[in-house]
């Protein structure tokens, strides 16, 4: 009866409040799209469709009364659990303007600034380091591995953290959004096919391991050396001053705000129109 009086009332501002919601589940499943939020989501989704269906087919009035309340509770829960992934997608839009892409790139070249310094320092003083800094892909598991600071990017935080004789050196500090997430943090080592140089110690496999895993730029300091260097993608970029060093996180890593907020724009069209695409194909 019901599905009978929605299509007798159906008109064009039904029609548009369909598209509305339409359009809210696709861009969110965007946003989220390539985390680890999906496959959470869509177990959630499938345990509430299969006790939906499995009540209205039993008629089962209580179960139905529960699951209501259920989904009320997992409303006000999804913002907890889904918290990193809400604030990346919050990132994200605020990027895509004018205003927030100058103050993003005013960050990111302070917080350059800063880990150009401290790498200087650590390089003078033969203190090992590894600074790992996050782009698009989420290194969250990694994060977890650590020690949590959610602390400012300052040189002499990250001095302290790679002091030898400190708890936090033996480890990667990572760098998400505009703090430093974590120290001690555990990477993977590289699985060694590009790596020409079979002297390379443990935290230079790591700084290239993760660079394999993930889009993550991650500078490194040999405490044997002193020398600075940068892996991402794979390949590293060794015996670097400060100043070259912000020469390549500058091109790196300060214009992902502008790259991102640019893909995050157009990649709406060539979305919708593969949509479609598949509407009409099947």
């Amino acid at each position: 009866m019901e599905l009978l009086w929605a299509f007798d009332n159906f008109n064009l501002t039904s029609l548009l409040d369909i598209l509305l919601v339409a359009a809210l589940i696709f861009v969110a499943s965007t946003l989220i799209r390539g985390t680890q939020a999906v496959s959470l989501l869509r177990g959630t989704m499938l345990v509430l469709f299969l006790i939906g269906l499995f009540t209205s087919v039993l008629q089962l009035v209580a179960l139905r009364w529960m699951l209501g309340h259920v989904i009320t509770a997992v409303a006000i829960a999804i913002p907890v659990i889904f918290q990193p992934e809400l604030r990346r997608a919050l990132t994200r839009l605020g990027g895509a303007t004018l205003f927030g892409r100058q103050q993003a790139q005013s960050q990111q070249q302070h917080n350059i600034e800063q880990i150009c310094a401290a790498a200087d320092r650590l390089a003078e003083r033969r203190h090992g380091a590894l600074i790992v800094l996050e782009r698009t892909s989420s290194l969250q598991e990694y994060i977890n591995t650590g020690v949590m600071l959610h602390s400012e990017v300052t040189p002499q935080i990250l001095l302290t953290i790679f002091w030898p004789k400190t708890e936090l050196h033996d480890g990667a500090a990572i760098l998400s959004g505009n703090q430093i997430a974590a120290a001690a943090c555990v990477l993977p080592l590289s699985s060694g096919h590009r790596i020409t140089d079979r002297k390379l110690g443990t935290r230079h496999r790591a700084a290239l391991g993760i660079s394999e895993v993930s889009d993550a730029i991650c500078v490194v300091i040999s405490e044997e050396t002193g020398q600075i260097s940068v892996t991402n993608g794979g390949r590293m970029i060794r015996r670097l001053d400060s100043n070259r060093l912000r020469t390549i996180l500058s091109a790196f890593y300060a214009d992902d705000t502008r790259r991102s907020s640019r893909r995050f724009w157009n990649q709406w069209p060539r979305q919708v129109r593969n949509l479609l695409s598949r509407l009409t194909t099947e």
